[in-house]
């Protein structure tokens, strides 16, 4: 299933969703400097592995992670897919013998506290980020609507960092970088949700062979995704599988549901209801 649009037309422009999705685009294109390289786009591996958050850092206060590491013999240590981190044992493929990490390099590695904010603008690949940008201007544009500008910033960054608690706490000594936009957005998602449950969203649909478009009640869409984050992280060894953190997803979307009544103060009633959209 992919939804595409909703019916819900917003009262006011959506200056904060429209504000998020630019500094999500700028952050692939300018920050991470994707671009094409004959088979997709590809981001610089520098600055995403860099600036993505690792959850060792966070349960390991003071042990950085770096692209290459020290091993307490001297001998220099890498790993192919992810970084190495201070106080991490590792095992040498060709000898079998462990080895422990003594120092990373580069040294200087930026604040784990900086990466939890940086790593919730950044994405690994052109579908990794149109996907999430996709679903967040469908639904973020009337969570906004329902909430004063300042709130909703402070709703969408506050579930982005529910869902990078939750992935941490399940996978507490990952040292797979984490990033992407799609735990804060999986809390503006259960945030719609509960507010309109009744909205109808077009979605397109996929059956083997069979591509259709149906519009389907709000709570059924957002409800199918999550039944499947949970169904996934159940099946997935620290609550991640091929790329994705199934519990951040939870997490987000479990604070989205928790809270967005609390801040939702402007929710319209009458959504149900035809009217003139504003864009």
């Amino acid at each position: 299933m992919l939804p595409l649009k909703d019916n819900i037309p917003t009262r006011r422009f959506p200056i904060v969703t429209v504000a998020l999705i630019a500094i999500n685009v700028v952050m692939f294109f300018g920050f991470q400097h994707a671009h094409w390289n004959g088979h997709g786009f590809a981001v610089s591996e520098s600055n995403t592995i860099k600036y993505a958050f690792i959850p060792y850092e966070l349960t390991h206060v003071g042990k950085h992670c770096g692209d290459s590491g020290v091993a307490q013999d001297g001998s220099q240590v890498a790993e192919p897919d992810r970084p190495v981190c201070q106080g991490e044992t590792v095992v040498d493929q060709a000898s079998g013998q462990t080895a422990q990490i003594v120092a990373v390099n580069p040294r200087h590695q930026p604040s784990v506290w900086l990466t939890i904010l940086t790593s919730m603008f950044m994405h690994g690949g052109l579908l990794h980020i149109a996907g999430n940008m996709l679903f967040l201007w469908i639904f973020g544009n009337n969570v906004e609507d329902s909430m004063a500008r300042p709130v909703f910033v402070a709703f969408y960054l506050m579930g982005g960092l529910a869902a990078t608690l939750l992935q941490t706490v399940v996978g507490p000594n990952s040292t797979v970088p984490n990033l992407g936009a799609s735990g804060a957005i999986a809390a503006v998602l259960g945030g719609y949700a509960l507010l309109y449950p009744r909205a109808r969203v077009i979605t397109l649909i996929f059956i083997i062979f069979f591509i259709t478009l149906l519009e389907l009640p709000a709570l059924f869409v957002l409800g199918a995704w999550f039944l499947l984050q949970v169904l996934d992280a159940g099946q997935s060894a620290g609550g991640a599988a091929g790329g994705v953190a199934y519990f951040a997803h939870i997490g987000g979307f479990a604070f989205g549901l928790a809270t967005v009544k609390l801040l939702a103060h402007r929710r319209h009633d009458d959504y149900a209801q035809p009217r003139l959209p504003v864009y």
